[in-house]
C-alpha cells in the first residue's frame, strides 16, 4: 500500500471510497449468513424427519462452511506484499531517467541499475520494466494495481469480491476459496433437492415462510454453483500451466526469446506444487505453502537435462538458456558485438594494391585486358579438389576436408594468365586473407583459404 493511498483515505472522499469497496464483501457475507439460517434452522431443525440424517447433514455442512469461510478470510486479509528497497531506484537516478533525451538512454540506465537483480521479463522494446508511480524496478510477473496503488507481486487480477488483489501470497487461498465455495453450493443444492421436490408436490412440512427459505436456498445455491464452475475450472487451468490471468491476455516478454505465454510452464505437477507447495498434507488447507519468494521464478528452459530447476536467467550477462535461440531484447547501443573473433576484414589493404589487382610473385603487371580475358572462368565445376600451380613450380592441392562446405565454391579457371617471365599470375579476390597476404610466410603444404590467396613461397 503506497503513501498516496494512505493520504487519500484521510480525506472524506477517500474514506467513502474505502467503505464503498467493502460492499461486495458485505454482500457475500450476508448471503452466507442467510444461507446458514435457512439451512440449519429452517431445513434441519424445523423440518427434520430423521435425527441421525440431520446430524450427518449438519456435520458435513459445517466442515464445508468452515473451510469456505477460512479460505475467504485469508484471501481478503492477506497483504499484497512490499517490494524491498534494493528494487527502488534512487531519486537522482529517477531524475536522470526522466530527463533522458531518448528511449535508448533510459533503457541503458534501467539495464545498468537492474544488472544485479533477478529480472527476466522486459518491455516490448527490450527495456527493464519500471514503475513510474512506485519508482521501482518491477520484479518478474509483478504489476502495478491502480486500486491498491502499489506494485503487486505475481499479480493475477484485482477481485472486488474479496476487496484485494489476487497475488503471490494469497493465490492459493483464492483457488481454495473458489473450490470450497463450489463444494458448499453443490452440497446445499444436493441436500435441499428432496425438500424442493416436496415443496412442488405440496408435501413439505413447516410454515409458509420456512418453505420459501428452502426454495430460495436451492435456487441461489444452484445459481452460484453454475458461476463458480467456470471460474474455478479456469483458475485450475491457470495453475496447471503456471500462468496468471494477466499473462493469459498478454504474454510476458523475456530477455531472450521475446513474448512467450508458456515461459514459466514447468509441467503440470511442478506448476501445481509451485502454488500449493510440496507437502500434500497442506494442500487442502488455507496455509501459505507456495514455493519461492515472489520475486524470481524458474522458467521453462531451466528444466533441461543439464540445467537445475533453480537456475535463473542472468540479469544482464550471458545465459545458459536456449529459449527459442533468439537474440536478447535488451541489447544496448554500445554493447560489445557477440562475435569478437579477430577478423582480417578489419585490416585495410595496402594503399598501392587494389582489392582486385592482378599480381604475380615478381610484382609484374600484365596487360589488363589480357588478364581479364584469361582469368574469366570457362565453366563452373563443383569438384572435390582444386589444384593450382604455384610460382616455384609446385602445386597446391586442397581437399574439401580443409574448407567448410558452406564456404567452398570451386571454379575451374582454365588456363591461368602468365606474366612476362612466364610465372603463374594469381588473382587476388576480396575476402579473408591468409597469413601470406599479410606478409607472413605460410607452410609449403598450406591449402588455399576460402576467398583468399594461394600461399606463395
Amino acid at each position: 500500500m503506497g503513501n498516496d493511498d494512505l493520504r487519500r483515505r484521510k480525506t472524506p472522499c477517500g474514506f467513502c471510497m474505502a467503505v464503498f469497496k467493502w460492499i461486495p464483501v458485505v454482500f457475500i457475507t450476508a448471503v452466507i449468513a442467510w444461507s446458514y439460517y435457512a439451512y440449519v434452522v429452517e431445513l434441519c431443525i424445523r423440518n427434520a424427519e430423521n435425527l441421525v440424517g440431520m446430524i450427518f447433514m449438519l456435520f458435513f455442512y459445517h466442515i464445508a462452511l468452515i473451510l469456505f469461510m477460512w479460505s475467504y478470510w485469508r484471501t481478503i486479509m492477506t497483504s499484497v506484499g512490499r517490494v524491498p528497497d534494493q528494487w527502488r531506484i534512487p531519486d537522482e537516478e529517477v531524475t536522470r531517467l526522466f530527463r533522458a533525451d531518448n528511449p535508448e538512454t533510459q533503457k541503458r540506465i534501467l539495464n545498468s541499475f537492474a544488472r544485479s537483480l533477478p529480472v527476466t521479463n522486459r518491455t516490448m522494446n527490450g527495456s527493464v520494466r519500471f514503475c513510474e508511480k512506485c519508482k521501482i524496478i518491477k520484479p518478474d510477473r509483478a504489476h502495478h494495481c491502480s486500486v491498491c496503488n502499489s506494485c503487486v507481486l505475481k499479480m493475477d487480477h484485482h477481485c472486488p469480491w474479496v476487496n484485494n488483489c489476487v497475488n503471490f501470497y494469497n493465490y492459493k487461498f483464492f483457488v481454495l476459496f473458489l473450490g470450497y465455495a463450489l463444494v458448499y453450493c453443490l452440497y446445499v443444492a444436493f441436500t435441499t433437492l428432496h425438500d424442493f421436490v416436496q415443496f412442488w408436490k405440496g408435501q413439505l412440512n413447516g410454515s409458509g415462510v420456512g418453505r420459501f427459505h428452502i426454495l430460495f436456498l436451492f435456487f441461489i445455491s444452484i445459481m452460484f454453483a453454475i458461476s463458480l464452475v467456470s471460474l474455478f475450472g479456469y483458475h485450475i487451468y491457470l495453475v496447471l500451466v503456471n500462468r496468471t490471468t494477466l499473462e493469459s491476455f498478454r504474454a510476458p516478454v523475456f530477455r531472450v526469446g521475446g513474448p512467450d505465454k508458456n515461459g514459466f510452464n514447468l509441467g503440470r505437477y511442478a506448476n501445481f506444487c509451485e502454488v500449493f507447495g510440496d507437502d500434500w498434507q497442506y494442500w487442502p488447507l488455507p496455509i501459505f505453502t507456495s514455493r519461492g519468494d515472489g520475486f524470481s521464478y524458474p522458467t521453462s528452459t531451466d528444466q533441461s537435462g543439464e540445467a537445475p530447476t533453480v537456475q535463473r536467467y542472468a540479469a544482464m550477462g550471458d545465459t545458459t538458456t536456449n529459449r527459442l535461440d533468439g537474440n536478447p531484447t535488451d541489447k544496448l547501443i554500445d554493447a560489445i558485438p557477440l562475435d569478437t573473433t579477430p577478423n582480417n576484414h578489419d585490416q585495410p589493404p595496402p594503399q598501392h594494391q587494389h582489392p582486385h589487382q592482378v599480381r604475380s610473385q615478381n610484382q609484374a603487371q600484365p596487360q589488363p585486358q589480357q588478364a581479364r580475358h584469361q582469368a574469366r572462368p570457362n565453366s563452373l565445376n563443383l569438384q572435390p579438389a582444386l589444384e593450382l600451380p604455384l610460382a616455384n613450380g609446385q602445386s597446391s592441392n586442397c581437399s574439401t576436408a580443409a574448407v567448410p562446405s558452406s564456404q567452398m565454391v570451386v571454379v575451374n579457371l582454365g588456363t591461368l594468365p602468365e606474366d612476362a617471365n612466364g610465372s603463374a599470375v594469381i588473382i587476388d579476390m576480396v575476402g579473408d586473407h591468409s597469413g601470406a597476404a599479410a606478409g607472413v610466410a605460410a607452410p609449403k603444404d598450406a591449402c588455399r583459404q576460402p576467398n583468399g590467396d594461394v600461399p606463395l613461397n
